[in-house]
């Protein structure tokens, strides 16, 4: 008699437990990539948070802690590694301090609103079945939290595939990998730890050491960029991207201003430099982690391409770089 009480206690626990999970399915069905990718980029930039993460790149990994904390509408950031000599890198809004324990010294930057931790994300202008194929692949677990993995799966050879893992109640990124068309792991950023809320105090946000005896020094910072209409274009764009600034800019170490002209196709930038040809040996390509560089010389410019893309894109979008 008992075990038959304890059987149907049982079996309506199991009912009770399959239902709530049913309508948490539901829910989640009922919600597109799209609006998973917006709430995901309200969420990176408004909530308070702490954790241990991994960022794996070219094969090498380091283990990091975070900080990161809205104080009046500012977002600040305290980043740590947890090996090597220690570095920390306090943001501040634009503001970033690295500070280098072993050499005892910190170098002032600005890094124009720059996440240290996410700089690859999606935006919502992700045009869902052009560029990109945008879908829901299943649910995970990641940091000891439920977790929906959302594939992101380029049409072309000129962008990424990307992989995000989102926390299923707050929809911040757990897990991000960025991939070659060919499934080849670039780099991949995963949490092992975290937590959210007004647990984050402004004490952790504060370097570990004091930095009474460390040198000081200020990086140069780029003048003040215009905005400006160019007649340069890309005679060969990549499909799905298009131009959404360009300015003039005068970089550190430069002597006359260069053109700055930024492609996107909502999920992958690029950018253009172009300036005056000199004869300064420069390198025609180079590569680090995901990012690729191309510059050529065409007439009396030099013509540089940077982005998170693969080396294909950076060289056909410099190759066909023309004035009008």
């Amino acid at each position: 008699m008992i075990r038959t009480i304890q059987s149907h206690r049982y079996l309506a626990i199991l009912t009770a437990a399959s239902a709530l999970l049913a309508c948490s399915t539901t829910a989640r069905a009922q919600s597109s990539p799209d609006e998973l990718l917006d709430r995901m980029n309200y969420v990176v930039d408004v909530v308070d948070y702490e954790g241990t993460v991994f960022r794996s790149e070219n094969g090498e990994s380091e283990a990091l802690r975070i900080v990161h904390k809205i104080i009046d509408g500012v977002v600040n950031e305290r980043l740590v590694s947890q090996e090597g000599n220690g570095l920390e890198i306090i943001r501040i809004g634009n503001e970033v301090h690295c500070i280098l324990p072993d050499k005892q010294t910190v170098l002032i930057e600005e890094w124009a609103n720059q996440s240290t931790l996410f700089s690859a994300l999606p935006s919502s202008e992700i045009r869902y079945g052009a560029e990109y194929d945008v879908s829901i692949v299943r649910e995970d677990r990641v940091a000891g939290r439920q977790a929906i993995l959302l594939a992101i799966r380029p049409h072309d050879r000129f962008r990424y595939g990307h992989r995000i893992w989102l926390d299923e109640e707050t929809s911040f990124p757990l897990k991000t990998e960025m991939m070659t068309n060919d499934g080849e792991l670039i780099e991949q950023i995963k949490f092992a730890d975290i937590s959210f809320g007004d647990g984050v105090s402004n004490h952790s946000l504060a370097p570990s050491m004091s930095l009474e005896n460390f040198s000081w020094y200020t990086q140069p910072a780029r003048y003040e960029s215009v905005d400006v209409e160019t007649d340069w274009e890309c005679a060969d764009l990549p499909s799905g991207f298009r131009a959404t600034s360009a300015k003039t800019e005068r970089l550190p170490g430069a002597d006359a201003p260069v053109t700055h002209i930024m492609y996107s196709d909502g999920m992958a930038t690029v950018s253009v430099f172009i300036a005056a040809r000199n004869e300064t040996k420069f390198a025609e390509k180079s590569s680090v982690g995901a990012s690729n560089s191309y510059s050529i010389q065409q007439g009396d410019f030099q013509i540089t391409v940077v982005g998170e893309v693969p080396a294909a894109t950076v060289q056909r979008i410099a190759a066909s770089m023309q004035q009008n």
